[in-house]
C-alpha cells in the first residue's frame, strides 16, 4: 500500500554504497550491493525532485582505528576495507551527490554514532527517514535501529538494500519491520 511521504519533514538516508561493497574490485563487493545502485539512485532523484532532503553515509576508517581495541575490531571480522583516503572508501561514481547533500563520515555501523547526522535532521525538522544502501543487516539495520531509538520514523526500503545472503536481506528487513521502524517498496513511495 503507498505510502506518501512529506518531502519537508523526510530524508533519504544511503548508507555505504561504496567502491568496496559495490564495486566488484572492492574489498567487501557483493553483488547485490552492486545491484542496489540503480533502485537508490532512482529512489533519490525522486526525492530530490519532490524536495526531500538526501543524505550519504560513508564508511571510513583510519589504517590505525581498531590498533588499540579492546573488543570492536572491524578488520579482525571483515579484513581491512574502506580505509580512510582509499579509491575503496569513496561512494561510487554513479551516485547523484548534490552540494546540498549530507555526507556523513561515520567509523561504526551506526551513522549516529559520533556524527553530525542526527543534529542536521532535527536542524532542518526531518522526521521520517527513506534508508536504503548497503549492507541490510549490517550498517543499514544498525543505523535504521538507532534512528528509531532517536524518534526517528525509519523506513527501509527493501528493494534499494545491498546484502551478502538472501537471508540476511529477509532478517534485516523482518527485524525492522518488527522492531523499530517501518518497510516498504519503491513502487510504494510517494511523496506529495
Amino acid at each position: 500500500m503507498p505510502e506518501t511521504f512529506d518531502p519537508s519533514r523526510t530524508a533519504v538516508v544511503v548508507v555505504d554504497m561504496q567502491h568496496g561493497f559495490c564495486h566488484p574490485d572492492g574489498s567487501l563487493y557483493a553483488p547485490p550491493s552492486g545491484d542496489a545502485v540503480e533502485p537508490v539512485t532512482d529512489l533519490v532523484a525522486r526525492a530530490r525532485e519532490a524536495g526531500a532532503r538526501v543524505v550519504y553515509t560513508r564508511d571510513v576508517h583510519p589504517p590505525e582505528q581498531f590498533d588499540d581495541a579492546h573488543y570492536y575490531d572491524e578488520f579482525d571480522r571483515w579484513g581491512e576495507h574502506v580505509v580512510e583516503g582509499t579509491w575503496d572508501a569513496e561512494l561510487v561514481d554513479d551516485l547523484d551527490i548534490g552540494e546540498e547533500d549530507l555526507v556523513v563520515e561515520k567509523h561504526t555501523y551506526d551513522a549516529f554514532y559520533q556524527t553530525q547526522l542526527e543534529g542536521w535532521l532535527r536542524a532542518r525538522g526531518v522526521d521520517d527517514l527513506l534508508v536504503c544502501g548497503t549492507l541490510a543487516n549490517v550498517c543499514v539495520l544498525h543505523t535504521a535501529g538507532s534512528a528509531g531509538l532517536r524518534d526517528f520514523k525509519p523506513v527501509l526500503v527493501t528493494d534499494a538494500l545491498g546484502y551478502l545472503e538472501a537471508e540476511h536481506k529477509a532478517y534485516a528487513v523482518e527485524h525492522a519491520d518488527w522492531l523499530f521502524g517501518e518497510t516498504t517498496t519503491l513502487d510504494e513511495v510517494v511523496f506529495g
